[in-house]
């Protein structure tokens, strides 16, 4: 009875934490629309639904390893270091397909090696997602000699450009990979592993989750996910380059915890990262069109950060 109490609890704080900021997001458009004539735009609103849409992805697979009470560092360097090896493939007559197939399975097979590296060798998520990115952006800036990897085909380009139904395509990719993530946490038994493991691995382990493939799954999708935002990156921009990611790793992580993630695991959710996103490119968006100094971008998203953790403190503590 505790549990099933404890679980709707959980499902009440995430549901009042998304409709939350849902109304802040809101307030922020009706002020921005009010106060510059560009916000509202055709042009503005394509263009802010694709920044939204990288930082979607990469907050999503985030979460996952944020609910297992884990952290993952090393999505910002990963990112640039995909862009770098699908724009070398493609430059190198690799075909579309197969450039992307490889750049994904290069994602998910580091992914793999943190979830090894954590559990069976007991070093602490932050360490080693740390050292990798450290790793990432000296093997991007070494095999580049730090320089960008232009001349990518059109047809890979293309797709960043175009909009289906009126909608971005990359903000189509973040509905591809949102809706199969949320099924995979609200409605099957690895979902419930995932959710299990961050609340209480002990408990976890006497009920027979196997917690080491459940935590190498979270970090197999975190790298894969990331390695599919470098991909993305690279044909939006046309080049590779190994920097591109570079504090994004923060940015998802705030992107997680405002959309309702708990940094002491076991709460978070797929439509908490999209929109928790959503307000931070919202924030960039805004301070660009008032033409405000670009870092009250950080000062803002930080400040968010210690009012919901301190927040979600209090809700554990009660």
């Amino acid at each position: 009875m505790h549990s099933i109490k404890s679980k709707i609890g959980s499902v009440n704080v995430t549901l009042l934490l998304n409709l939350t900021l849902v109304f802040l997001l809101l307030a922020m458009w009706t002020g921005l629309s009010l106060s510059t004539s560009t916000f509202l735009t055709a042009g503005n609103i394509t263009n802010l639904m694709r920044q939204c849409a990288l930082l979607s992805i990469l907050a999503i697979g985030q979460t996952l390893v944020i609910i297992t009470a884990g952290i993952d560092l090393s999505v910002g360097a990963l990112v640039g270091l995909s862009s770098v090896i699908v724009a070398l493939l493609l430059t190198s007559g690799v075909s579309i397909p197969l450039a992307i197939l490889i750049t994904l399975v290069m994602g998910a097979a580091i992914g793999l090696y943190h979830g090894i590296a954590i559990r069976k060798f007991g070093i602490p998520p932050f360490i080693i997602t740390l050292a990798s990115m450290s790793v990432f952006v000296g093997i991007g800036l070494l095999i580049t000699n730090g320089a960008t990897v232009s001349g990518l085909p059109k047809e890979f380009t293309r797709f960043s450009r175009q909009d289906f139904l009126g909608i971005p395509s990359l903000f189509w990719m973040v509905i591809g990979v949102g809706l199969p993530m949320h099924f995979l946490l609200k409605q099957t038994k690895w979902g419930r592993h995932i959710y299990s493991v961050g609340s209480n691995p002990e408990a976890a382990r006497l009920s027979g989750i196997d917690i080491n493939a459940t935590v190498c799954l979270v970090y197999v999708l975190s790298g894969s996910l990331a390695a599919l935002v470098g991909v993305l990156t690279a044909s939006r921009i046309s080049i590779g380059l190994a920097t591109t990611g570079t504090g994004w790793e923060l940015l998802s992580i705030a992107a997680a915890v405002i959309g309702g993630a708990s940094l002491f695991g076991a709460v978070g959710g797929v439509a908490g990262s999209v929109l928790g996103a959503l307000a931070l490119t919202t924030i960039n968006n805004g301070a660009n069109l008032l033409n405000v100094n670009p870092y009250w971008q950080q000062i803002i998203t930080g400040f968010l950060i210690v009012v919901i953790v301190y927040l979600d403190q209090l809700r554990r503590r009660r």
